[in-house]
C-alpha cells in the first residue's frame, strides 16, 4: 500500500511540474504575436512532427541553413545578417518564401529573432486563413506570404475546431480549415511559379501540375500519412530516395547486322510535374556502361559528362543570357532549351555499340542538386554531400553471345 501511495505521490508531483512549465511557456507567447512563436514550442506537444519537421528543408530553407539559396540570396540581395536590404528597391521576394517570420515583419537581418531563422516552421503554415493565388490582379506575381491571408490569433488545422475553452489559454486556438491544410493550396504560394527580375521563368511546379492529366494532391507525396500520422518531413528535391520514386527506367537490346548492338533506354516519369522540378540547376543524366564477363568497363556512352558529349541523355532546363550563352537563373534573359521529362512522359534514348567481347549492358540514372560549373562555387569537403551525383535508378542486362 505505501509503494502504491508513494508511486502516486510521485506520479502528481512530476505532473505537476511539467503542467506548470508547459504553462509557463504558454503564457511566454501571451505577450508576443503568434507569428513570433518558436516551433520549439509546438515541440512540447508534438515531439514526433518537431523532430521531422527539424530535418526538413522546410526547416533548413533560410540563406543562412541552405548553402544554395544562401550563395545565390548573397550574390544577388546582400548579407542575411544586415538589415534594410533591397532588391531593385523592394523588400527581397526570396525571404517571402525562405523565411516566412522575417517576411511578415518585413525583417531582412535573419540573426534579429530566432523564429526568423526557422525557415518555414510550424507556425507559418498552420496560420494560413486563405490562399489567394499567386497571380496578381494588377499584373505579376504574389510570392510566398504574400499569396496568403493569415490569422495571428488562432492555429490553423485540417481537422476538428477546439474553443478557446479546450486549451484555456487564446494562442493555442484551432479553427479547422482543411481547404487549404488538404489540398495543395498550402503549398502552391510558395511552390506554384517563380520568375527572375527579367521575367524569366525560373521555378514552375504549379503550371507543371496544372497541365498534368491528373489531378495531383502535393500532400499524397510530399506528406504521406505514416502509422496514423502525418509525416512532416516534407521530403522534395533534396531527397535523392524521393526523386528515384518518379523515375521508372529499363532498358532492351537488339542484335544489328555487322558487329554491333542496338540498345534502347526507356525513361517513364511517373509523376505529376517534370521530373526533375523546383530550382533550374537540378539536373538528371544517364550513362550506359558496357560490361566483359570480368566486369571491366570497355565502352560507355560519356566520355567525360553527358552535359559535354552525351546531351540526350541530359534533363535539364537550360536558361542563358541575351547571346545564348549558359548563365546562372538570376541573370538569365531567356530559356535556351528544356529536356525534363514532362509529367507521365515516356522517352527512349538509343545507343549503337560495338559487340567486341560485351557481356553486361548497364545504365545509372543519376540525380544532381547543381550542374557541374555551378558545383565549382561549392568546394569539397565541405559541401561534399552536395556536390555528389545520387544514384537514383538502375537497370542492367545480360548481353547473349
Amino acid at each position: 500500500m505505501f509503494n502504491i501511495k508513494f508511486t502516486l505521490l510521485i506520479y502528481i508531483l512530476f505532473s505537476s511540474l511539467f503542467l506548470n512549465a508547459f504553462i509557463s511557456n504558454v503564457s511566454a507567447t501571451e505577450q508576443i504575436p503568434l507569428r513570433h512563436v518558436s516551433a520549439e514550442q509546438c515541440q512540447l506537444c508534438h515531439e514526433d512532427i518537431y523532430a521531422q519537421w527539424k530535418g526538413s528543408m522546410h526547416a533548413n530553407s533560410t540563406a543562412l541553413k541552405d548553402p544554395i539559396h544562401g550563395a545565390f540570396y548573397k550574390a544577388v540581395v546582400g548579407s542575411p545578417e544586415k538589415e534594410g536590404l533591397k532588391k531593385g528597391g523592394k523588400y527581397p521576394v526570396c525571404l517571402q518564401c525562405h523565411a516566412p517570420a522575417a517576411a511578415k515583419d518585413g525583417k531582412t537581418d535573419l540573426t534579429a529573432m530566432p523564429v526568423y531563422n526557422e525557415g518555414v516552421n510550424c507556425v507559418a503554415c498552420h496560420t494560413i486563413t486563405e490562399f489567394k493565388g499567386t497571380k496578381n490582379p494588377a499584373g505579376g506575381l504574389r510570392l510566398g506570404m504574400q499569396a496568403y491571408q493569415y490569422s495571428d490569433t488562432s492555429l490553423q488545422g485540417p481537422g476538428t475546431n477546439h474553443s478557446v475553452s479546450d486549451w484555456e489559454h487564446p494562442i493555442f486556438q484551432n479553427s479547422a480549415n482543411p481547404e487549404i491544410l488538404k489540398t495543395n493550396a498550402v503549398c502552391m504560394g510558395c511552390h506554384d511559379k517563380r520568375k527572375n527580375a527579367n521575367k524569366v521563368a525560373l521555378c514552375q511546379t504549379g503550371d507543371e501540375i496544372a497541365s498534368s492529366p491528373s489531378t495531383a494532391n502535393c500532400l499524397t507525396c510530399h506528406m504521406p500519412v505514416v502509422n496514423g500520422k502525418v509525416d512532416h518531413s516534407l521530403l522534395g528535391g533534396h531527397s535523392a530516395k524521393m526523386v528515384s520514386k518518379g523515375l521508372l527506367m529499363t532498358m532492351k537490346s537488339f542484335p544489328s547486322t555487322g558487329k554491333l548492338i542496338n540498345v534502347t533506354i526507356k525513361l517513364e516519369n511517373q509523376l505529376p510535374h517534370n521530373l526533375p522540378t523546383g530550382a533550374p540547376f537540378r539536373n538528371i543524366y544517364v550513362r550506359l556502361t558496357a560490361l566483359d564477363k570480368q566486369g571491366n568497363e570497355i565502352w560507355k556512352s560519356s566520355q567525360s559528362h553527358p552535359l559535354k558529349d552525351d546531351k540526350k541523355a541530359m534533363l535539364m532546363y537550360s536558361l542563358g543570357d541575351a547571346d545564348g550563352k549558359p548563365t546562372s537563373p538570376p541573370k538569365a534573359t531567356q530559356v535556351l532549351g528544356d529536356s525534363r521529362l514532362k509529367p507521365y512522359e515516356s522517352r527512349d534514348l538509343k545507343y549503337t555499340i560495338p559487340v567486341g567481347n560485351i557481356a553486361k549492358l548497364k545504365a545509372v540514372a543519376y540525380y544532381d542538386l547543381l550542374l557541374p560549373p555551378l558545383k565549382k562555387k561549392f568546394p569539397e569537403p565541405e559541401h561534399k554531400d552536395l556536390i555528389t551525383s545520387k544514384i537514383i535508378a538502375v537497370t542492367e542486362i545480360d548481353v547473349k553471345e
